[in-house]
Order: C-alpha cells, then sequence, then structure tokens
C-alpha cells in the first residue's frame, strides 16, 4: 500500500534517531566543516550526484542542532509543533508515568482532545505545559536558597 508522502514523514518523525558509531563519527566531521564556513549566510545541501538545495538559516541551525545530538551519541526525535500525540507518548516525553499524565490531563493542567475514547495532546501544548512548570520549579529553588541563605546566619565556632 503506498502512503501520501506527508503520512509517510509524519510517522518516520515520531521515530528517535539512535545513531550507530559510524554516524557519530560522520556527524562530528559534518559538524566541524559546518560550523567552519558560516560566512554566508547562503546554505544549500547538495547531494553526490550535484543537486544543491538551498536552506534557510533556520532549517541551517535546526541541521546543526541534530548533527550536535548525533555527534554526541544522543537520540533525535524531530516533532511537528501541531503533531498530536497520545497519552503513552506525552508521558514519554515528560518522563513521567501515564497514569501522571492522566491526572494532569483531568485537572486540566494540559489540553487535551478526545478521539472516541482517546485522548491527543497536542506537542505544543505539552511544551508549554514543561516550560512552566520548569519554570515554577526554578523560581522555588531560588525561593528556597534565599530562605536558606537568610535562616542560617554564619556562626563562628572558635570557642
Amino acid at each position: 500500500m503506498k502512503y501520501p508522502e506527508d503520512r509517510i514523514m509524519a510517522t518516520m518523525l515520531r521515530q528517535p534517531i539512535l545513531p550507530t558509531e559510524a554516524e557519530i563519527t560522520q556527524a562530528q566531521a559534518s559538524l566541524k566543516l559546518l560550523k567552519r564556513d558560516r560566512s554566508d549566510r547562503h546554505f544549500a545541501i547538495g547531494s553526490p550526484s550535484g543537486l544543491k538545495v538551498p536552506l534557510s538559516e533556520s532549517a541551517f541551525d535546526l541541521l546543526l542542532n541534530i548533527l550536535t545530538e548525533m555527534s554526541r551519541g544522543n537520540a533525535v526525535l524531530v516533532m511537528p509543533i501541531n503533531a498530536e500525540l497520545t497519552t503513552q507518548e506525552a508521558a514519554d516525553l515528560l518522563n513521567v508515568s501515564r497514569p501522571h499524565l492522566i491526572g494532569l490531563l483531568e485537572s486540566q493542567n494540559i489540553p487535551y482532545r478526545l478521539v472516541g475514547r482517546h485522548r491527543r495532546i497536542l506537542f505544543k501544548d505539552l511544551m508549554q505545559y514543561r516550560q512552566v512548570t520548569k519554570r515554577r520549579q526554578f523560581k522555588a529553588l531560588q525561593e528556597l536558597t534565599a530562605m536558606d541563605d537568610v535562616d542560617e546566619p554564619c556562626v563562628d565556632q572558635e570557642e
């Protein structure tokens, strides 16, 4: 069965790419070459047949980020901002259990929609929740640190 190209792309984007040792080495070499020549803000990807395709600066920067992560041996996942995730995919991205994620959805911390009986979460909504949560955690940590500095007077222990 032949799928439309956009369907294939959406499926392929959801699979993390875990680089092999050879791909890590290639990513390191590619990254080194690409970072060396950034004088001209016009970028292109070429093929051995001579085909050159221009890239926008943002697409080029995304490529550099992907190569950087691959050169470190990290898995890479590219996800369109408007992608809909299952509850398991969303829980995996937040590094929480699926039941915990369901609780977040039911308490209206993260928007979702129902498709039949199944919940679907927009990737952008999930990332917004994650960003807000990280900010709250950072602020709470700063407050705790400030409280600790106030509560702990310097005591000279020479007696």
